[in-house]
């Protein structure tokens, strides 16, 4: 998947969160929801997935063909819990 970010973002996020935006290529999706907590001013949707073995939070929006990825973040046990599980069972048992 192509992917782009802001070198400055990319910096902050790495300081903050230990990962590089960069890695979102790296990301093997399990899931990915739509954010709409709040009113970002474009779709923006959250990835849930492995990178490394270690399950991860992607936040990103779609722009063309491209995916700008905007957060990169270990993801909590709650979050896997709640949106990778749900989709495996949506997987397994369509209405």
């Amino acid at each position: 998947m192509a992917v782009e970010f802001d070198p400055a973002k990319d910096a902050a996020n790495l300081a903050k969160h230990g990962v590089s935006l960069a890695r979102a290529a790296d990301m093997d999706i399990a899931a990915v929801v739509e954010d709409d907590r709040f009113d970002y001013g474009e779709r923006r949707y959250r990835a849930f997935g492995e990178i490394d073995g270690a399950w991860h939070c992607l936040a990103f929006a779609v722009r063309g063909s491209v995916v700008r990825a905007i957060s990169l973040r270990r993801a909590h046990q709650r979050e896997i819990r709640r949106h990778v599980h749900q989709e495996h069972l949506r997987q397994e048992h369509p209405r």
